[in-house]
């Protein structure tokens, strides 16, 4: 089995985008003007710069203004030597200097509170941002709580930056910017999300398709490198050699195996997958949940069903009629 090189994709990439889009475009085009339609209040409030510039004498107005961030289990005091902290206050320095301003993230917000608002009515139209500094908490990055939406600022400042240095290569990248959304998408997916109870390979393949599916339906506009916290170069590496990593799953019998080692190996955060081939160093980690994902897109593409369907949906029964071919 040989698998290649992305040098010369660029061009075929754009053959069939345009191809594509030229067949469904006026269609995509026309929902999107109605999605941009839907009315949605949102304020952003900037918690981490009120603390940081606060006077000892307006702790009490925050504390009513945030009650949520002030646990009774811990003292004034406690928040008041935090303003003290060395560490808090390059933390805050640092995200200062990278958000002074919020640049287009509000437009961004509104547009994907408006994607949430269509595909799912029931959610309020009504959100609350709040960013804060959360001294790195890389399990809380973004969180979507119906009306109320907390994006710490200090875990998006950029995948070189030296806070960062601590953490592998491969988890980098996930501290730009540009993971804000994906990552706030991903929060709201989830909890929309049925248990995945299929332990088979296949099963966790169409799991995180169906959320990186889900994703892109609430952020079309975002890159799906970024979708999937993937660098331009690793989503070309996945797209130039998706018939030979489905090959390799079929050539193995791995699609109906329940070895849990395929998780680690193919679908969740990893420097690379592992094939135990020599292409390993040059891919990416998670490429059975990229491939997963274009199973469902394929499903998605070829039945009328949606998307409250597709994730009541087993994974054999979407794979079936799938009619997923990979592109060679």
């Amino acid at each position: 089995m040989t698998f290649s090189k992305f040098t010369n994709l660029s061009s075929v990439v754009l053959l069939v985008s345009c191809v594509f889009w030229s067949s469904c475009g006026d269609k995509q085009s026309e929902l999107e003007k109605e999605i941009a339609t839907i009315p949605i209040e949102m304020t952003i409030a900037r918690f981490d710069e009120e603390f940081y510039k606060m006077d000892v004498s307006q702790f009490e107005g925050v504390k009513k203004q945030y009650p949520y961030f002030f646990n009774s289990n811990l003292s004034d005091d406690f928040w008041l030597e935090k303003k003290k902290d060395t560490l808090f206050i390059e933390l805050n320095e640092e995200v200062e200097k990278k958000f002074t301003d919020l640049g287009t993230l509000p437009t961004q917000l509104e547009d994907f509170f408006k994607h949430v608002k269509y595909y799912y009515p029931q959610e309020s139209s009504k959100k609350k941002v709040i960013t804060l500094i959360s001294e790195v908490d890389v399990t809380a990055k973004a969180i979507y709580a119906d009306s109320l939406v907390l994006i710490a600022l200090d875990t998006y400042l950029g995948k070189d930056h030296r806070f960062y240095q601590g953490f592998p290569d491969y988890l980098r990248g996930t501290f730009e910017s540009t993971q804000i959304l994906p990552d706030l998408a991903e929060s709201f997916v989830l909890q929309k999300a049925p248990a995945n109870r299929d332990r088979t390979f296949l099963g966790g393949m169409i799991q995180y398709g169906k959320i990186l599916y889900a994703k892109k339906l609430l952020l079309p506009k975002v890159e799906d490198a970024y979708v999937m916290g993937y660098t331009i170069e690793q989503i070309k590496w996945c797209q130039l050699n998706e018939a030979d990593m489905w090959r390799y799953f079929i050539d193995n019998s791995l699609l109906y195996e329940t070895n849990p080692q395929l998780s680690s190996r193919f679908l969740t955060a990893a420097p690379f997958s592992k094939y135990y081939l020599d292409i390993d160093g040059d891919s990416p980690g998670r490429t059975g949940a990229w491939l997963g994902w274009q199973i469902v897109n394929s499903y998605m593409q070829n039945n009328n069903v949606t998307l409250h369907d597709l994730f009541n949906t087993d994974a054999k029964e979407i794979f079936e009629k799938s009619k997923y071919k990979p592109k060679k």
